[in-house]
């Protein structure tokens, strides 16, 4: 990696004296822009909290308390494995599926593992009214193509997860034979599933998750899971349907579920019980229950007690903690600031639909209704979300225990959460906290979203220019923008609400144009594995549109430096990873590879070759006829 040019390798050449020094922390899987990020802001809050003896608000004093239970080994030794105790002995008492039936209503408050999933949602055709939607179960392996017979690395997985699962069950007294055993029947059960989930690839397509069944068609579909009596405890009207994300899954469900396999099924329940809640007993059961996500990514360690202590806090707490992160740390100059940049590349999106070459005028002007209505939201929000209110910690002084806490707070947020079924959708609910560096846009609400912690360098400053701020949080806002035309997007309106808007010449055009994009992609070599363009379409369609567009803004800023808006689009996305993580994303993950990110989207746009001088006889070079340009 010696004097890389930016006209062979522009990512590497960037970020070639940062890839030769930086290294992977031992409790990750990756380190670069945004996880250099994460990590300064984690030890930030961090050492904040540690100073508080009190909050300043009841919120957070409830983080604080349960943050204190987290933190608290001595205690969560001395407990051991006893907390998690009466959890097994419930599983190990069922002796047939009528009886898990009698209590599936509880134990799917309770948060312990079932055979499919609940949720309450926007309706994605009427996004003003919440819709319940049932979902397959998740996978041990990460993906279902992890279980075909030429995959590389499912053997090696199962065998790390099988010996983590069969040192955890004996820790809760189950002798070493049967433990095996228990494993091997949950395994067998977990593979029975996978011919009829949906893949990640699958997945990716959006509007495929929508397939409303009338309640009375699901009902008499499911035979051994009394979904009836379930229903009845748990929801708090009855609703005219039920959308199923996986008809193919729920159409098998009762071949699945059944009285013959009822050993299997009920060792799957315990494993998958015993392993969800290892992390909240003692520091041995902790260390034990990571040895399948570090064989997943690739981290050498698990995180260090104290961090791993934060995290299960903020993962309950994380707009309480984000408003704080928020109210703290980001100030309203900077706030105005990219409120400024979001509005300009709404602006310039306008623009370039009104010039666009290949949209009818009908179409062209639904998708101007779309961006005219489209949310923004920066920093973080006015107001934290109601449920965070009833998530009351019972702190230490009062006796109260992690495990005990969280098993209150899951029963809290479930039943909250099918309350929603009768309750208007909150199109102003954030669905991650001010503190997370990332940014999304939502279809069903047809918003953007920039929470305060990606408001920063290398992504933003009032300190650099304004093109090097526009090739790093420029580019992220118009990405967010181009998310209501991808592929996924674009069949979403202004409301949210799933229909089809295009002319049907556009939406064929549009089609093509995405398979060029899809081809430009797939295919391509990485970490040893190649890139699916199929599962990355969408992300990429965002890419381009997001880089074009905060291009064009740059441009117009009277200080522009479009070498220094290029580097920053390559710096943003520097990233050392471990090979088992890379793979992992290139399986599961709908973004391409970061370094192909940063190339392959810059050799889209002729402004980068004249910025560069880079020519024919370059790597970074690409044939007119062979770059792609959507938005």
């Amino acid at each position: 990696m010696t004097n890389v040019r930016m006209q062979d390798d522009f990512y590497t050449a960037v970020n070639q004296e940062w890839l030769k020094t930086a290294e992977i922390p031992a409790d990750k899987p990756a380190t670069g822009g945004f996880v250099a990020l994460v990590d300064e802001i984690d030890q930030q809050l961090m050492a904040d909290f540690a100073k508080m003896s009190t909050a300043k608000n009841a919120l957070l004093q409830h983080f604080l308390d349960y943050y204190e239970l987290a933190a608290d080994f001595q205690t969560r030794d001395a407990l051991g494995m006893k907390p998690i105790l009466p959890m097994v002995a419930r599983v190990q008492s069922l002796d047939s599926l009528a009886t898990y039936n009698r209590g599936l209503a509880d134990w799917v408050l309770s948060g312990l593992p079932t055979p499919f999933g609940l949720s309450v949602d926007a309706d994605m055709k009427d996004t003003a009214h919440h819709a319940l939607y049932a979902e397959a179960s998740d996978l041990i392996l990460p993906d279902k193509t992890y279980y075909e017979a030429d995959n590389p690395n499912a053997d090696h997985l199962l065998a790390v997860f099988t010996d983590m699962m069969v040192q955890l069950l004996q820790k809760i007294g189950i002798a070493p034979v049967d433990a095996t055993k228990t494993v091997k029947l949950a395994l067998a059960f977990d593979r029975s599933l996978a011919p009829y989930v949906k893949s990640a690839e699958e997945a990716a397509d959006y509007t495929k998750l929508y397939n409303p069944h009338l309640w009375s068609d699901f009902m008499q579909q499911q035979t051994t899971l009394d979904f009836p009596r379930l229903f009845s405890k748990v929801l708090p009207v009855q609703p005219e349907k039920i959308i199923v994300t996986e008809p193919k899954y729920f159409a098998q469900l009762n071949q699945l579920v059944t009285d013959a396999n009822f050993e299997t099924f009920k060792a799957w329940l315990l494993v998958m019980t015993v392993r969800s809640w290892s992390g909240y007993l003692n520091e041995e059961a902790r260390q034990i229950s990571s040895l399948y996500s570090r064989a997943l990514s690739g981290s050498k360690e698990a995180r260090p007690q104290q961090k791993s202590a934060y995290y299960l806090a903020l993962g309950m707490f994380n707009q309480v903690v984000g408003d704080y992160y928020g109210r703290q740390y980001f100030g309203e100059a900077a706030k105005a600031d990219v409120q400024k940049m979001v509005q300009k590349m709404i602006g310039v999106y306008q623009k370039r639909l009104e010039k666009n070459d290949w949209l009818t005028e009908k179409t062209r002007q639904q998708a101007i209704v779309k961006l005219n209505h489209l949310g923004i939201h920066v920093g973080y929000p006015d107001q934290i979300a109601p449920i965070f209110a009833k998530l009351v910690t019972v702190p230490k002084a009062e006796d109260g225990t992690l495990f005990e806490n969280t098993a209150d707070f899951i029963r809290t947020i479930e039943t909250e959460n099918f309350a929603k079924l009768t309750q208007p959708v909150d199109r102003n609910k954030w669905e991650m906290g001010a503190a997370t560096v990332n940014a999304y846009y939502s279809p069903s609400k047809n918003i953007i979203v920039f929470p305060a912690a990606i408001l920063q360098a290398p992504f933003y400053s009032l300190e650099q220019s304004s093109s090097a701020n526009y090739g790093g949080i420029g580019a992220v806002i118009a990405h967010e923008i181009s998310h209501a035309f991808d592929n996924n997007g674009a069949q979403f309106d202004e409301y949210g609400n799933m229909h089809n808007w295009w002319q049907e010449s556009d939406l064929a055009h549009f089609k093509t144009l995405s398979e060029e994009m899809i081809a430009e992609f797939d295919g391509l070599e990485y970490a040893g594995a190649t890139v699916n363009g199929k599962l990355t379409v969408s992300e990429n369609i965002a890419d381009a549109g997001g880089l074009s567009c905060a291009l064009e803004a740059a441009k117009e800023e009277p200080d522009v430096d479009l070498a220094a808006f290029f580097v920053n689009w390559a710096t943003i996305w520097r990233m050392k990873a471990t090979k088992q993580y890379q793979q992992l994303l290139l399986n599961i993950d709908v973004h391409a590879p970061n370094a192909l990110r940063a190339n392959i989207q810059v050799q889209n746009l002729a402004a980068f070759y004249e910025t560069f001088n880079v020519t024919k006889a370059d790597q970074m070079y690409l044939a007119p006829a062979k770059r792609v340009a959507i938005w």
